[in-house]
């Protein structure tokens, strides 16, 4: 697996708009076709996608993102910068947890507003498509938390991150 494919995972759990296609998954989260096609081939062997009903496995998302994302893709840190807030600095841990000023978490972003300890996006392109879409956002910045939180964010996290898996 890569980590593309978490965020084509995700995508395909939120999608909304009738019936997707490779072509409207892969513009939603800025890759190719070719590498949609390639993320939902080796989710499906993973068993974390039904290639019959075209749809994401629910409870092996689950246990895979709750208990095996952050091991399979650790959170690199790096130094202060400005950014896109993530993991307990947006929504909706952000409501949930009261953080200290200068505790944020970042994606890197020169036209960010907010300072904080950087965070590697799980792929390049999930800010640029976190931005278009609010609940792919809340979802990568959920798993973030999940990533690089405390054992409390850690917690409240995984029980947004299941509300939203359930849906």
């Amino acid at each position: 697996m890569k980590p593309q494919d978490i965020i084509v995972l995700i995508k395909l759990q939120i999608w909304n708009k009738g019936r997707w296609t490779f072509a409207s998954i892969a513009d939603s989260v800025f890759l190719s076709q070719s590498e949609t096609h390639a993320a939902i081939k080796r989710l499906a062997k993973a068993s974390l996608f039904d290639t019959a009903q075209e749809r994401p496995r629910v409870a092996e998302m689950e246990e895979f993102i709750i208990h095996g994302l952050k091991y399979a893709f650790p959170a690199e840190l790096g130094a202060q910068t400005r950014g896109i807030p993530t993991a307990h600095s947006a929504k909706p841990m952000n409501e949930l947890i009261i953080g200290k000023v200068g505790d944020a978490y970042v994606w890197p972003d020169a036209k960010g507003k907010i300072r904080g300890q950087s965070v590697a996006p799980l792929y390049p392109t999930a800010p640029q498509a976190a931005l278009t879409d609010i609940h792919l956002y809340e979802f990568l910045s959920l798993i973030d938390c999940l990533r690089v939180g405390k054992a409390r964010e850690q917690a409240l996290a995984k029980d947004e991150l299941i509300k939203r898996m359930r849906v």
